[in-house]
């Protein structure tokens, strides 16, 4: 399939699924799901150019390190001499069931299997998944979070709409309630957004660059030496 890939005769899509699989990543396991990168940068403009490359992610660094600012602080815990465990540069992971849960909250079974999780209720509101563009500020300012994407974000609008109503309860600082999930500016609606950010996925900037991500995550650079240069040492 690397070869099919390289001559184009699959999709990056189909490419990333088959190394999913063959890593042993399934939508049957929760901890083990397939995992898809973020892409982009560009939330807010009201159009998306996909021949500019300033709208994409940088694919080489590990999402935990896309704002620059983090890689410092990143690099500074990497040297804890606590002695007691491996050294790591990031406690949480770019792929777990609560991850999962958390993009799919508004599908079941994953409402069900979040609410379980969370001791019989929803999470509190602003740490669910509300809004494309708050999750990428997110990743910019929040050096724990770094949840890469899931392969629904390509394909799946229904999961961006809260077709059963359920109460998500309301963001503290505007207190505007949460329901569907707010999109990009560029995006007229959720099966614009799936068919942008899919043509993204496929964009020209994107194959020259994936292979960089597939380095990190199914790659050489997953642990060891060239792990620790990429700042990509996971707990």
């Amino acid at each position: 399939s690397l070869q099919k890939w390289v001559l184009r005769e699959i999709s990056n899509f189909e490419y990333l699924m088959q190394l999913n699989t063959i890593a042993g990543r399934t939508y049957n396991d929760l901890s083990q799901y397939p995992v898809f990168p973020w892409i982009l940068r560009d939330y807010v403009s009201e159009t998306l150019d996909l021949t500019n490359p300033s709208v994409f992610r940088d694919l080489s660094k590990p999402i935990g390190v896309a704002n620059e600012r983090h890689a410092r602080d990143v690099k500074e815990n990497f040297e804890d001499p606590t002695g007691t465990v491996d050294k790591f540069h990031y406690g949480t992971h770019y792929s777990n069931a609560a991850g999962v849960m958390h993009y799919l909250i508004r599908t079941e079974p994953f409402t069900t299997l979040h609410i379980q999780l969370q001791s019989g209720r929803f999470d509190c509101s602003d740490r669910q998944f509300h809004s494309v563009p708050a999750a990428w500020q997110a990743r910019m300012e929040n050096p724990v979070d770094v949840k890469e994407l899931i392969p629904e974000f390509f394909y799946f609008p229904e999961f961006l709409e809260n077709q059963n109503g359920f109460d998500l309860g309301c963001l503290q600082l505007s207190n505007e309630k949460v329901g569907d999930v707010v999109l990009p500016r560029w995006a007229r609606s959720r099966e614009d957004f799936i068919y942008q950010h899919r043509k993204a996925l496929e964009s020209e900037y994107v194959s020259a660059h994936l292979h960089e991500w597939i380095d990190l995550i199914f790659g050489y650079k997953q642990r060891g030496p060239a792990a620790v240069e990429a700042l990509n040492v996971f707990y």
